[in-house]
């Protein structure tokens, strides 16, 4: 080994050493797969037992960090009109790693006159977690604020 390095010439052998050092920084730097977020299948689903043409603001992707949700929160709940019947449900589906600070859908009559009688359901992993019922309109959230 010593040969190597003296044909090489000391200063081919310091920059041996770095690249040879420094390829093992290159590899161990990556992310550990335990530090990737569990992601949890959240659906919202939202009936009515009479038709309605129906305001729905609801939750379609996580922020980054709470902030930028605190600071622009329509930026992450669209709002969409849906006509919604017996038979004729409005749902969304989405992946989140913190559903319950971040998961809700609400719906309302908006300007629409009648009494729908909505219901919704906010699922988690295939289980219901909250389901609600309001005449006009309703709110399905698991978090606390």
């Amino acid at each position: 080994m010593t040969t190597v390095y003296r044909s090489l010439g000391a200063g081919s052998a310091m920059l041996v050493a770095v690249l040879v050092g420094g390829t093992g920084l290159l590899v161990g730097t990556g992310r550990a797969h335990a530090d990737d977020p569990v992601m949890h299948h959240v659906k919202y689903t939202v009936t009515a037992k009479n038709p309605i043409y129906a305001d729905i603001y609801y939750l379609d992707q996580e922020p980054a960090i709470f902030s930028d949700y605190s600071h622009d929160p329509y930026r992450f709940t669209p709002h969409v009109n849906a006509d919604i019947a017996p038979g004729k449900p409005w749902s969304f589906e989405l992946n989140l790693a913190k559903p319950e600070v971040y998961a809700m859908v609400s719906v309302s009559t908006g300007t629409e006159p009648g009494t729908p009688e909505f219901h919704c359901d906010l699922s988690v992993d295939g289980t219901v977690a909250v389901s609600k019922d309001g005449p006009r309109g309703v709110l399905c959230s698991i978090r606390n604020w």
